[in-house]
């Protein structure tokens, strides 16, 4: 979030209004080139409201910086899913950054805080019934602290270490060209943080366990320790609370025996990413996560919640849970030179994730797609995305739904068996402005939910209509 849009890096997004086609090309001798108005240069300013009169400028000079982002969507079900509708869902995001070195403190230092406020009522679980969840501000309505920590960067920021409140999404499985909350390209969550992910959670209807996943909005107290001899490869790994606080402060924290913790390792290869790196770059990461508390067998205990006069299973626990992933995004094709302040070109990416079948919802993830930025000449820092993601549902929830349509064969309809989850997304984002872009997004859902629901029906597939506007503050 921290990247800036300069008065140079935006002058393109003008140049179909300030110049005719004829005029495109080669650059106008400095004595030639117009003088930006009153109105251009509000708009390539880094920040709706502005630098306060300098003040922000010169805050940040002394290690004081502030953002504020708002983000709006108003998804809308076409047709198919639970049912057509339209909801509105919007958040404010507030984060503070004090750097210690420029505050004449110690070198290496940096303090975070942040806080969210989330408004809209449910879309995914009201109109579609999806998995994936097609809007990327789908949470429940909440106001909470986000994250807090403290950061130290060791030995020329070879080695760094953080502590306090954080969201594992903002350090493990992050695409940093496709996707990322400073360039968002995608509106389906799982092209965000992949679904696989939130295995962690409690499956509906399944007794309740002493786990979750401190994913945005939400954090848990840990330690993460980042090693980068070079800078084309480093690898980390972190240590969360395993249950993090969902209330609706965010502040109520505790370390708690009985919710074990959760363990996240990461290795990357940055490719052409020094600075004076000319090649295409990308990003090539492998991990996995293991998390120590008990998770709830998937065919026992599905089969032990059916009602019958005879049980049908006993529920089972196995202790711990992991799941491991690849991701790898790489730019395809630089439309101008390196030093290209839009990076015009080609993004792809392709990403990976497994988990046990027998105590995880799914099994098996993948998703990929590619970015195009600045396909329409004079629109450099627009973006088209296309993507697709297939999200395999367990085979022990399969097995568990045969055995109780084999049970009840002839006395009540039968099981629809789980298979999987699909979904692609084709979405153009518009960069208005330096600090202000609007984004159209249509979606296929396809199986929403998976079919896992134990229901005789299935939910049918549905087209789902995206708007999307973000402001920076």
């Amino acid at each position: 979030m921290k990247t800036r849009l300069t008065t140079a890096a935006v002058a393109s997004l003008f140049s179909s209004w300030a110049f005719s086609p004829a005029n495109a090309g080669e650059p106008l001798p400095p004595t030639l080139e117009p003088t930006p108005s009153a109105l251009e240069r509000y708009f390539m300013q880094d920040y709706m409201l502005g630098d306060w009169g300098g003040l922000r400028t010169k805050l940040a000079e002394n290690g004081v910086e502030f953002e504020f982002f708002y983000v709006g969507s108003m998804p809308t079900n076409l047709g198919g899913g639970i049912r057509a509708g339209t909801a509105y869902q919007h958040g404010f995001l507030a984060a503070l950054d004090l750097d210690t070195e420029k505050l004449g403190l110690w070198g290496g230092g940096h303090f975070h805080v942040s806080g969210v406020s989330l408004e809209g009522r449910p879309f995914a679980d009201t109109y579609v019934g999806d998995l994936n969840k097609t809007n990327l501000v789908d949470f429940p309505a909440d106001t909470r602290l986000w994250q807090a920590y403290y950061e130290q960067s060791l030995f020329n920021k070879k080695l760094t270490v953080k502590a306090g409140l954080m969201s594992v999404d903002r350090d493990f499985i992050t695409p940093e060209l496709y996707n990322s909350l400073a360039s968002i390209n995608f509106l389906n969550q799982t092209f965000f943080y992949p679904t696989m992910a939130f295995n962690l959670y409690d499956i509906p209807a399944f007794p309740t366990g002493n786990h979750s996943l401190p994913s945005t909005p939400y954090a848990a107290l840990g330690a993460l320790i980042r090693w980068q001899p070079v800078d084309s490869f480093y690898i980390q790994a972190a240590i969360y609370d395993g249950n993090p606080d969902q209330s609706s402060s965010g502040t109520r924290l505790a370390l708690r025996g009985e919710e074990g913790a959760l363990m996240y390792y990461e290795a990357g290869f940055r490719l052409n990413q020094g600075k004076d790196d000319r090649g295409l770059p990308g990003n090539y990461k492998i991990g996995g996560y293991y998390h120590t508390d008990e998770f709830y067998d998937i065919k026992s205990t599905a089969l032990s919640l059916v009602p019958s006069p005879i049980p049908l299973d006993t529920a089972k626990t196995h202790d711990g849970n992991y799941g491991l992933y690849f991701l790898a995004e790489q730019m395809l094709w630089r439309e101008v030179g390196w030093d290209d302040p839009a990076q015009q070109g080609i993004v792809g990416f392709f990403r990976v994730a497994t988990a046990p079948e027998d105590r995880n919802l799914a099994e098996f993830g993948i998703d990929g797609g590619l970015v195009f930025k600045g396909l329409i000449p004079g629109r450099d820092y627009d973006t088209l995305g296309i993507a697709g993601s297939y999200l395999k549902i367990s085979d022990e929830v399969s097995r568990a739904q045969r055995q109780i349509n084999e049970t009840f064969a002839g006395f009540a309809p039968p099981v629809v068996e789980a298979d999987y989850e699909a979904v692609v997304e084709v979405n153009y984002k518009l960069q208005l402005a330096a600090w202000w872009t609007l984004q159209a997004s249509l979606q296929y859902v396809m199986h929403p939910g998976g079919r896992a629901s134990f229901a005789s029906d299935t939910i049918a597939n549905a087209w789902v209509l995206g708007l999307q506007t973000t402001l920076r503050f």
